[in-house]
């Protein structure tokens, strides 16, 4: 990476610093800045020990030059080890690089307007009615001497990224811990996300108290920002205001003196202190503090003027907007993640706030309640050490103080030891509703995170300044604040398996893997079920007999996900038919961007007679997994979907096949409960069936599932009549098994006969390669009928698809009764008695046709 690439300060400087006055006269001089690249000594020699970090000892001893070399040798070691993969870090850089990149000034001329009357108001922020004038008043003529004046607007030359952090008690945090978070937040900038950071002094009866710890905690954050190399902040104590009218809701004061400071890489620490129109500081609560910054920066703050244009304030509004991007809300709470008290999960690792607050909020609530039931007896009646053994016992208890919530010992001394963990859950409940508000204001791109000071400061420090006991291992941790930066993803898949996720978390040089406590939070998208398995359990007893194309579902929409997912056209007709009286039920996550199609397979020879016995042997089965390419590796719309599947839909679990050289095969395997090979041919089966191999039976069953490919000869007839004018369904008389073919005879009403050749046994071939194999025999079959060779059989049609009504592509050719005597027409009669050879391409006992006196008949 050269250093024309990313070239931005290193050293930010307000740019009130920046004027200087000379000492011969009034005039500012302007200091140039030295700017180097962020990559710049990237390509140099480090001769530095790993021992020396920016935090030890040793490093006052460095001079400039080497200190600047250890500071980019940590900062990209922590930016490599945050990606996944080298590629997510390389294409974030990348899209840094296009947002520094500068834009040529064009320079629009100005036209008088010639037009006198207002223009309609655009489509976008809708403002109503009540501010605009009547239709009476835009048609009636206007005389003006000039033309009407367009509002000029200032639009920044460069969108400012940002992210808005509230820590959380920073008081009960010793210095490690503020130093790893102020290193974090140093390092976001780094990467170009601003950072605005809320000091939240927690709760108390003394508001005078409340502030005080709230200022000195901002000068300490504040402080150990501007101890780092080439970092600086901005402590900004009149940035909120109460006014009369709404003495409970806050404001901000003054949005460009909130941005400015931002705008010249400063680190913004605000303590939530408002100050009221008689000039009077009040305490305000830090959750409404950062309600009321995230509306400002959202651009929502803004009044419309009774007097304005709408059209005008709707403009005003779109610019504020531009101005501003909040991408990211940042919660530090010593609490940690969202814990999770239902399924084998402990925490909430992603949650889609559109389908999952609802639920999450009740199950809090329930243990909030179940909590406080029981330490309500103890709390007034029994002594300290009493009432300590009966919290030890309290199973909650347990989980929320030791596997969810782990609180630094000086937090405990501060809070009741029996009103622990109501409080917790409370903290968790207020980060969960907080979230929710403000990703609610913010377009659905933004996100949210909550993660503890603790994981952030050891994901941050190097491992030699780490101390003993606070973590584990001889590599550093992957930083969940960076990692969601990059790749715009939680540490972990939400969808993984409890056992994959301590696999993962531990795979990096970690002794022990520790559960992660970061919660990924997304606005979302909604999610519908069809049917709604808390309506109608998804069971093989009670099928829907449903179809794709019912009034619920948008069958347009789900064709054009198949089809944009699988990048090749979908047979809508035979499809339909194919998974008519076995569709399981639907999952569509948002506006049709993923989805799955479920189904219920009979292995070969059970036939659906509806009884208990052929239930039992029902296969739930994944038939179409389908993501929209542009929402592909983003969003978690694959995780939203396939955890609905696995949790929701079918607990006891699925099956799906995947072809081997599918490269998604990487997720399905981290995924699944277990996988399986299938013999001779190009596909792997997977499962979530817990213990599948124990059951014989059942694994049989789905293996046979799986090798059948979906091959249903019973609804054979149904799709050739589609090949026939009339529609007329035949009836099958015989088959016979070829070395790739199965050939069905069929005979219609009206006494004409075909043979179907369906490609059964084509062994180790992609269904691309089989859907070509049939493609080529029917174009040499319609090339010989044009030469005008009579002997071979005519084409009468073709089906190339999986998606048709049997699960397979087949072709349709005119039965030739006595192949023998076709043979001797083709001969030359010349040639009777003198010897000649035979060529079969695909010569075997199985091609040879016989008679009921074992007459080779074809």
């Amino acid at each position: 990476m050269s250093s024309a690439s990313l070239a931005w300060p290193r050293t930010a400087k307000s740019s009130l610093l920046q004027n200087r006055i000379s000492p011969s006269g009034n005039k500012p001089v302007f200091a140039s800045l030295p700017r180097r690249s962020l990559s710049s000594s990237a390509d140099r020699r480090i001769h530095q020990s790993a021992d020396f970090s920016s935090t030890s000892k040793g490093y006052d001893r460095l001079g400039r030059r080497a200190r600047e070399k250890l500071l980019d040798r940590e900062f990209f070691l922590s930016l490599l080890n945050s990606a996944s993969t080298k590629r997510e870090a390389k294409s974030y850089l990348a899209r840094l690089k296009a947002q520094h990149s500068p834009k040529p000034q064009v320079k629009q001329p100005e036209k008088e307007s010639k037009d006198d009357t207002p223009q309609p108001l655009p489509s976008g922020v809708n403002l109503g009615s009540f501010y605009g004038a009547s239709r009476s008043v835009y048609d009636s003529p206007v005389f003006r001497h000039d033309s009407t004046p367009t509002p000029h607007r200032e639009i920044s030359e460069e969108r400012l990224h940002l992210s808005l952090v509230k820590l959380t008690t920073p008081q009960l945090l010793d210095d490690y811990i503020v130093d790893g978070v102020a290193k974090t937040l140093s390092q976001l900038n780094r990467l170009g996300m601003a950072s605005c950071v809320v000091v939240d002094p927690g709760a108390g009866d003394h508001p005078n108290a409340l502030r005080k710890i709230a200022a000195e905690q901002a000068d300490r954050l504040s402080n150990a920002i501007d101890a780092l190399p080439d970092s600086k902040s901005a402590h900004l104590d009149s940035v909120l205001s109460l006014s009369s009218i709404d003495p409970d809701t806050p404001t901000v004061m003054s949005r460009k003196a909130l941005l400015s400071p931002m705008r010249d890489g400063h680190i913004v620490v605000v303590a939530p202190i408002a100050y009221t129109d008689d000039v009077r500081a009040v305490v305000v609560p830090a959750d409404d503090a950062v309600l009321a910054l995230t509306k400002e920066l959202a651009g929502l703050a803004t009044r419309p003027d009774p007097d304005e244009d709408p059209w005008v304030t709707a403009q005003r509004i779109g610019d504020l907007q531009r101005e501003v991007s909040l991408d990211r809300v940042i919660l530090l709470d010593p609490l940690g993640g969202i814990p999770a008290f239902s399924g084998p999960q402990t925490s909430h690792v992603f949650i889609n706030m559109e389908q999952e607050f609802d639920d999450i909020e009740q199950e809090l609530l329930r243990v909030r309640e179940s909590a406080a039931s029981s330490n309500r007896p103890s709390a007034t009646s029994l002594p300290d050490g009493d009432a300590s053994s009966i919290a030890d016992s309290n199973p909650i208890s347990k989980v929320v103080n030791h596997d969810v919530v782990p609180v630094p010992p000086e937090q405990e001394a501060v809070l009741p030891g029996l009103r622990l963990e109501e409080r917790a859950v409370d903290g968790h409940l207020e980060n969960l509703s907080l979230s929710q508000k403000v990703l609610a204001m913010l377009p659905s791109a933004s996100s949210g995170i909550i993660t503890s000071p603790l994981e952030v400061a050891n994901s941050a420090m190097a491992p030699q300044t780490t101390p003993s006991g606070l973590a584990v291992g001889t590599r550093r941790q992957r930083n969940p604040l960076i990692h969601n930066l990059l790749t715009d993803k939680p540490l972990l898949s939400s969808s993984l398996p409890l056992s994959r996720r301590a696999a993962i978390n531990g795979r990096r040089g970690s002794l022990t893997a520790p559960s992660s406590h970061t919660t990924f939070v997304k606005r979302g998208m909604p999610l519908t079920l069809v049917p709604n398995p808390r309506v109608q359990t998804w069971t093989a007893q009670n099928r829907p007999r449903m179809s794709l194309d019912d009034p619920s579902i948008d069958l347009p929409r789900l064709v054009h996900l198949i089809e944009d997912s699988f990048n090749r056209k979908l047979d809508v007709q035979d499809y339909l038919n194919r998974i008519h009286d076995r569709l399981a039920g639907l999952i569509i996550a948002g506006e049709y961007e993923g989805g799955a199609i479920l189904t219920w397979e009979l292995p070969p020879g059970v036939e659906d007679d509806g009884s208990p016995a052929s239930e039992a042997r029902m296969v739930p089965y994944l038939d179409k997994f389908a993501v929209l390419k542009r929402s592909q590796g983003a969003g978690g719309v694959a995780d939203i979907v396939f955890n609905a599947m696995v949790r929701s839909c079918f607990p006891n679990g699925v099956c799906w096949r995947s072809r081997k050289d599918n490269p998604v095969n990487k997720w399905y395997f981290e995924r699944s409960e277990g996988t399986w090979k299938l013999a001779d041919t190009n596909w792997t089966m997977f499962w979530t069936t817990p213990n599948l191999p124990d059951d014989l039976q059942r694994f049989q069953d789905y293996e046979a599932v799986m090798q059948q490919q979906h091959f249903d000869a019973e609804k054979l007839p149904v799709a050739v009549s589609h090949l026939r004018t009339d529609k007329r369904v035949p009836a099958i008389s015989q088959h016979f098994d070829g070395g790739q073919c199965r050939v069905f005879k069929v005979d219609f009403v009206d006494g004409e006969s075909w043979a179907v050749r369906v490609p059964l046994f084509v062994r180790h071939a992609s269904r691309d390669f089989i859907i070509y194999l049939m493609e080529s025999e029917a174009r040499v079959l319609e090339e010989l009928e044009i030469k005008g060779f009579r002997w071979a059989a005519k084409l009468r049609g073709r089906s190339l698809t999986f998606d048709n009504a049997v699960g397979c592509p087949f072709i349709a050719l005119t039965w030739i009764a006595d192949q023998m005597n076709t043979l001797s027409d083709v001969l030359l009669p010349e040639l009777d008695g003198a010897p000649f050879a035979m060529d079969h391409g695909d010569l075997a006992p199985q091609n040879i046709i016989i008679d009921a006196q074992h007459n080779v008949t074809g």
